[in-house]
Formats: structure tokens, C-alpha cells, sequence
């Protein structure tokens, strides 16, 4: 009977179920403690948070003042170095040509992973704010472009270095050693993987568990929201290009128009996921450039489309680049191409995976967070077809559980305002995106910190 009903049950209903049982476990735990020892401890860890609040947004403008594009972040990782070393790890750069390693052994236990990310966006800041960005880079190709952290590295930067800094200062309550990684080019899916390749979990200590943030421009500062199991999207990019015999615009019926193809398969495109992808399974095709011809007068006889796909299964994954590989040959055909001039798909090299999040981590990272932010200030949410590549640290053959959070950095008053009346919040990537410093900060800090040290089963004072 109990082999009959588990057939039945969808996956989720076993997150829920491990959930549940991770938090009455959890609770007894807690309560079995002295609960003024664990008092004591929020305490010192707020002090701690508030001690260094304002030094650490000293270091936040620096860092959002001087952005640097991905695989350039050659300031930024001297300046984690330089943090890192300060507080007593042991400090290794240039692994995955930009990425910084830090190690902090504290005897016998687990070993922590804790990453941030460091790149920014070529993106011309419009926040208004007094220390905004005014940078400008020439990326890979020589060109110049204005330069900021639109997606809230440089927050996700400082509260790292804020959980280092407290855990390190209550080092007397713990067992166990840090990993902290600081992760170049995460904007581009290049970071995570370089620095695997350089050796990350063979010339440092293999983590138990990896845990990162990132920043949630549509929740309010002082709440993280949490996702068990997948929880942001795979995602690949791809290059296709459409061929045609041109001409002159007088007389397009001498010619094979690719403008009009690409036309046709853009719109083509749009059936994929809703006529050959189970209406179960989320995924996302975008088509975000469109590039042919010279002149107005002019049948080109190329036309370069380039697409983004999301999914959450790599089921779902092929199936798009089959589909995508018969539409695009299907109407070249029909356009009456020759059989040389077939439309050529190439995949981006950069592929971020799905980015899973270990349900058991999950849960237990939520029962700590709960103890020093409140129930109420954390929430559940729903997965989100934005990349990620942090996830790509839990598809080593090491199998690390890793596990994302989202850290709510709007204005409160700001949200609460749009909820009243409708109006659209400035989102992740946008030149208007900033987080509201002071509420993230304190509470980013101090939720993780007492995450590790739960997980490090504290030694209360």
C-alpha cells in the first residue's frame, strides 16, 4: 500500500515532507539548548553586525564606485585579497586567472563554503545616488562602456566579507574551517568553471556544503527568501544564422530575402514552448538580437539571430535544440534555399546548469535564520528562469550540496508604495537598481552567520 501511494506523491510532496521533518527536528534541537545561550549568541552576533556596519559600507561604495566588467575584475580581487588577509585567512589569487580563495581553519569539523561574485554591468548608472558609478572599461572588443554593479555584486561582496568577518570574531563558539571563493565572471557563466578547472575542490579543501546569496529586487530588505530543490534555471545561449541569396530592393522576386526567414522563424520560435514543450514543464526562448544587411535598397544574403533558452530539465533542454534545428531547416527549405545555404545553429560555450538547491540544506539553513530573523521574515519562493552559475559547484564529481538565497534589499517603504499602488520596482540589470544598504546588510550578516555556525554545531559561550 505505502509503495502504491508513493507513486502517487509528486516530487515537491517529498521536499514539503523533509522540510517538515527538518523543522521539528530542528526545533527540538533548539529548544533542547539553553535558550539563553542561544539568546547570547544572536546577541553577540548583532553587536558584532552593528560594530562593523559602518566600515562595511565604507567598503560597499568602494566597491559600487569601481565596478569592473567581467574576466577585468582586477581591482575588485586585489581588494578581496586584501580583505580576506586582514582577517586572518589563508590567501591564494589568480585561481581561474581572477578568483581569490580564502582559508580559515578553526580545528576539527566541517568545511564551509561561502562565494560571492564580483563583476559588474555595462550598463550607465541613472540611481542618482551620490557614490554612483561614473567608471568606463573597454571590454574584450576595445570598446568603451559605462560600468555598474546592476545586479547587486557589490552588496552580495560586502555582506560576504561581513559573515567572514563575525564568524571569524566568533571563532571561540565554533569548530571547522571556511571556504570563502570570490568568483569572477559570474555574468558571463565563465567564473564558476574556471575556477573549478583551476583546482578549486583538489588544491583546497573539499566543502560539506556551499551556500551563497544573491540579491532580490522584489523582496524588502530584512527578508531572504529560500527555494529547496531547482530554483533557478539552466541556461544556453545560441548563435543562428540565416542565409539567403540577395539582391537589389527593386526586385526582390530575383533573390531569397533571409530578412524574411528570419522574420518567419523568429515567429516560429515562439511555438516551441508552447506547441512542443509539455505546458508542465517551464522554459523560455528569447530572441534578443536581430543583425542584416547595409542599406536600405539592399536584400542582404545573411541575417545573425541571437537566443537565450531557459529550462529546468535537460529533457527539456534537447528538445528545444531539436525543435530549433527542424524550424529553422524547415522554413529555409520552404524558402527554397538550396541545400548549401541551410541556416547554421551553433551553441553558446558558456552554458550554465540548473542550479539545484539541496532541499536538507535548505531546510536546515531556514531554521537558523528563523531563530535570528523571525518566522516572518523569511519567505518561500517560487523558482525563477534567471541563471546562475553557482549552481555549477554542486555538479562536481565531489557532489557538494549547495544552496542560494535570496536577500531582500528594497526599500521598505519603496515596496510597500508599489504594493499600494500598482508602480513597477527598478529590477535586477537595471541602471535604477540599488539596495537599500543598512536593513540588507544586517540582515544578510546576521542570517548566515548564525546558518554557519549551526552548521558547525556551536560551542556556546
Amino acid at each position: 500500500m505505502l509503495c502504491r501511494l508513493r507513486k502517487k506523491w509528486r516530487a515537491s510532496d517529498y521536499v514539503v515532507v523533509r522540510l517538515m521533518m527538518v523543522f521539528i527536528f530542528s526545533g527540538f534541537v533548539i529548544t533542547a539548548n539553553s535558550q539563553p545561550d542561544r539568546e547570547l549568541l544572536n546577541d553577540r552576533i548583532r553587536e558584532d553586525v552593528i560594530k562593523w556596519e559602518e566600515k562595511s559600507r565604507e567598503l560597499y561604495i568602494w566597491l559600487h564606485q569601481n565596478p569592473e566588467l567581467s574576466g577585468m575584475e582586477r581591482e575588485t580581487s586585489a581588494r578581496m585579497a586584501l580583505e580576506l588577509r586582514a582577517l586572518g585567512f589563508e590567501v591564494t589569487t589568480g585561481v581561474g586567472e581572477l578568483g581569490v580563495v580564502g582559508v580559515f581553519r578553526n580545528g576539527e569539523g566541517p568545511v564551509v563554503m561561502l562565494r560571492t561574485d564580483m563583476d559588474a554591468l555595462p550598463l550607465s548608472e541613472a540611481t542618482g545616488l551620490e557614490f554612483a558609478s561614473r567608471k568606463v572599461m573597454k571590454n574584450e572588443q576595445g570598446e568603451n562602456f559605462p560600468v555598474m554593479h546592476a545586479c547587486g555584486h557589490d552588496m552580495h561582496m560586502t555582506v560576504w566579507l561581513g559573515v567572514l568577518r563575525t564568524l571569524v570574531s566568533l571563532r571561540d563558539t565554533w569548530q571547522g574551517t571556511i571556504l570563502a571563493v570570490a568568483q569572477p565572471a559570474e555574468e558571463t557563466g565563465k567564473g564558476a568553471m574556471a575556477m573549478i578547472e583551476d583546482g578549486l575542490f583538489k588544491r583546497f579543501p573539499v566543502p560539506d556544503m556551499a551556500f551563497c546569496y544573491h540579491v532580490s529586487s522584489t523582496l524588502p530588505a530584512g527578508v531572504v527568501g529560500y527555494i529547496p530543490g531547482p530554483a533557478f534555471a539552466g541556461s544556453t545561449s545560441a548563435d543562428i544564422a540565416i542565409y539567403g541569396i540577395g539582391g537589389h530592393g527593386a526586385t526582390p522576386h530575383k533573390s531569397i530575402d533571409p530578412v524574411i526567414i528570419a522574420a518567419e522563424t523568429i515567429m516560429g520560435i515562439q511555438t516551441i514552448v508552447s506547441r512542443t514543450i509539455n505546458p508542465l514543464e517551464p522554459a523560455v526562448i528569447t530572441v534578443g538580437s536581430v543583425h542584416g544587411g547595409t542599406k536600405n535598397n539592399i536584400i542582404p544574403d545573411k541575417v545573425d539571430l541571437k537566443l537565450t533558452i531557459r529550462y529546468f530539465s535537460e529533457e527539456v533542454h534537447q528538445q528545444i535544440i531539436k525543435s530549433l534545428s527542424t524550424l529553422t531547416h524547415g522554413i529555409a527549405l520552404s524558402s527554397g534555399l538550396p541545400a548549401d545555404k541551410m541556416p547554421d545553429l551553433v551553441l553558446g560555450e558558456n552554458q550554465t546548469p540548473i542550479l539545484y538547491n539541496d532541499p536538507d540544506l535548505v531546510a536546515r539553513a531556514v531554521v537558523s535564520m528563523q531563530t535570528m530573523l523571525g518566522k516572518e521574515n523569511l519567505e518561500s519562493v517560487a523558482p525563477m528562469t534567471v541563471s546562475e552559475d553557482f549552481g555549477r559547484y554542486g555538479k562536481t564529481e565531489e557532489k557538494i550540496p549547495v544552496s542560494i538565497f535570496w536577500l531582500g534589499v528594497v526599500n521598505r517603504e519603496a515596496y510597500e508604495k508599489s504594493i499600494r499602488e500598482g508602480t513597477i520596482l527598478p529590477m535586477l540589470h537595471n541602471p535604477e537598481f540599488y539596495p537599500d544598504f543598512s536593513l540588507s546588510y544586517q540582515t544578510g550578516v546576521s542570517a548566515m552567520t548564525i546558518t554557519c555556525l549551526d552548521v558547525f554545531k556551536t560551542r556556546h559561550p
